[in-house]
Order: C-alpha cells, then structure tokens, then sequence
C-alpha cells in the first residue's frame, strides 16, 4: 500500500465503492478499496463459492494500432519487447507476456489480445507510465500508442460469474478462458475477456466510464455478486500460484527464475522461426539451456503461522546461510493453511524439500510445494 502524501488518484468506481462500505487505501497512486464489510476472509471464500466483484479500473488499458493497417506488423513490432509469440496469437485470443530488459530481468507482466485491426493491451498500474513510455519510445515507428483514460476496468471472479455476466450479455456464455470479444452491454460497446486473476473462471470487463457505475450496480443486484476489495485479491491470486509484480517477479527476476518458461513459446526460444530478438535474449534463452540459478516455487509453512513476504529462507534451524526468501505469503482460507512462494537455490526446488524460515527471530519449518495450491477452474 502508498505511503503518501500525494493526493490519490480516484477511479470511475471510487464512489460507490465508499458507497459500499469499501475501506479505502492507496495502492498504486490510487484510492482503493482493501476490503468491504464482509472482510477479507468471507470475501475470497465468496468469489471461490459464488461471485466476486473487483474494481480493477487503476490498471493501464492501451491500443496498439498499426499505421501500415496490418496488424502483423503491431504484432512483430511487439515481439522487439517481448519474448511471446504475438504474430501467433489469433483474432479474438489473449496471450500473457512480459516486457524484458537487457539484463532479462522483467519490467512487468501483462496481458495482449488480439482485437483483429489492432492489439489491446493491459498492464499493471503500479507500472502503467513507465509501460506506456516504453512503448511510445520503441514501437511508435510502428504503431500508434494509445492510452485509453475514460474507460473502467471491471473483474467477475468465480462459479457463478458466467451466469451473472450473461444475464446482461447472454453472448458471454459461449466465451472460452483467454478468449476476447467486443459485447455491448447496457447499450454501449465493451471489451470483454474470459481471464482473470483468481484461479477461477470469470470475466474482466473494459467498459466505458460513463457507464461503470451502471454496469456495476446491475451485476450486484445478483445476490451471487459480492463486492471484493483488494486484500481477498491478493489471497486468492496467492493461492492459485499468480505473481504479483514487484513480490514475486521484477528486474532481478528472469521468466526461467520465475517459473515462467511456458508463457515463452516455442517460436521465439533457440531455434525457433523467431527466436530472440527481445530485451535480454541472450540471457534468457540461455537459461532455458542451462537452468537459472534460483527458482520461484510455492512454499508451505507447517503449523498454522503464515509467513509473510521478506522472510528469509535457511536450510536448517542453525545455518546462517541464506538459501531463498519468500516473496508472498499469508493465510490462504480455501487451502485452510498458511501458503506462501518465493525464490529458492534450483537445488533445494523440488516438491518436498524442507527448509526454515525465520519469523520473529525464530526458525520455523516449511516445505517446498507444488504450485498452485488449489485447483484452478478455468473454462476451457
């Protein structure tokens, strides 16, 4: 959360999220919402039982246009920052991606779709400047730039998320995870994607900010739809094995570290018809050869204690060596335990491999574990 000063930036929903109770934070340079009356606990267990609702607006939404009318050449001009197959991404489909440096280490995750004349672009709003700059300063001989300021950006998170969103767009329903299509909802057109941050199926919803708090108000009018703040966002994302940028991955981060190989795919790797030719390839793609010295995997504490991100990881109760750090961690209320990832020696990665983490100046056990911790119900 932002310690401050600054005043904070408000979205299209920060009103009726004060309406509803939300209690307010910073995050991001924006006024958030961390939880609502429910809480944390009975949030998240809601959006994994019915259907929660996530004001996801601070996040940068962006148009990448094509000059010459060809979106491939949006699509290469991309692949310069990028280490994804984006030529390979079909007409009304998503891609998860990440923006590289030099070094390989990883400047933010994001989310590409293919709007068929041109690619539609989400990334994270604690990085929206610097993404949006980054792509003005090397994709703009290419491609138009476009940050889009006058649209919200809305989650629906859970089972009973599809029969929630069709009540209002019963064309949603034929949407499989990662696909992407324009809807028009309450009379105006949104761009809607099967995808989402949880580990459970559901929707996020780009629609524009004349008419966010319209198209909220109507969802929660089914009793199936909860307002969830950003703590239950956090716990659910954990759960289900999702990065958070700036926890879990960043500069220091590759994508092989990170346990991120399969969003690398096969055409852009060694050889590949396109392989390299992005930030740091040299350096990634060798690790793809030869492994990363460290690796991101799940990690859970036994007791009942969670252990939170900064925490350093040792090999037994007595050594001073340093051998990992948990990245995120907390209580996870579906898995019923503490859970918890972060980075460890590759030799000590593999399932079950007990370590020590220091909490309070004293050593607790925990175990190397299989990631995610619950099982996610994409539809496919």
């Amino acid at each position: 959360m932002d310690d401050t000063t600054t005043p904070l930036k408000k979205t299209p929903l920060t009103a009726l999220n004060i309406e509803l109770g939300g209690k307010m934070v910073g995050f991001a340079g924006y006024d958030m919402p961390v939880q609502f009356p429910e809480g944390v606990m009975k949030e998240h267990l809601h959006t994994r039982a019915k259907a929660g609702l996530f004001d996801v607006s601070h996040m940068g939404q962006v148009i990448l246009r094509p000059k010459s009318g060809k979106l491939e050449d949006a699509a290469l001009a991309l692949e310069r920052l990028v280490p994804v197959d984006i030529l390979g991404l079909k007409p009304g489909r998503q891609r998860y991606a990440l923006f590289t440096d030099a070094k390989g280490g990883i400047l933010d995750d994001l989310m590409v779709a293919n709007r068929g004349d041109h690619l539609f672009v989400v990334v994270n709003a604690a990085c929206k400047e610097q993404d949006v700059a980054h792509m003005r300063a090397n994709l703009s001989d290419l491609c138009d730039v476009i940050e889009l300021t006058d649209r919200a950006l809305v989650a629906l998170q859970g089972p009973a998320a599809e029969s929630a969103l069709a009540a209002l767009a019963p064309e949603v329903a034929d949407m499989a995870f990662m696909d992407v299509r324009g809807v028009s909802i309450l009379g105006v057109d949104c761009i809607v994607s099967r995808s989402g941050y949880s580990g459970e199926d559901g929707y996020e919803v780009s629609v524009p900010e004349a008419k966010a708090v319209e198209f909220v108000r109507s969802l929660l009018a089914n009793p199936d739809v909860h307002p969830i703040g950003l703590g239950a966002r956090d716990s659910l994302r954990l759960e289900a094995g999702l990065c958070l940028y700036g926890n879990d991955i960043d500069t220091g981060t590759t994508p092989v570290a990170a346990a991120l190989e399969w969003a690398v795919q096969k055409v852009r790797r060694s050889g590949g018809a396109r392989a390299g030719g992005f930030p740091g390839a040299d350096v990634i793609l060798a690790e793809f050869d030869r492994g990363a010295p460290r690796r991101r995997v799940g990690i859970a504490p036994e007791g009942r204690a969670p252990i939170r991100g900064g925490a350093a990881l040792y090999r037994d109760e007595t050594s001073t060596e340093v051998v990992g750090q948990i990245t995120s961690g907390g209580f996870g209320p579906t898995a019923e335990a503490p859970v918890a990832m972060g980075y460890v020696e590759t030799g000590l990665s593999s399932v079950g491999t007990r370590l020590f983490a220091e909490l309070r100046g004293k050593r607790l056990p925990v175990a190397v574990a299989a990631l995610p911790f619950i099982s996610p119900r994409y539809k496919r």
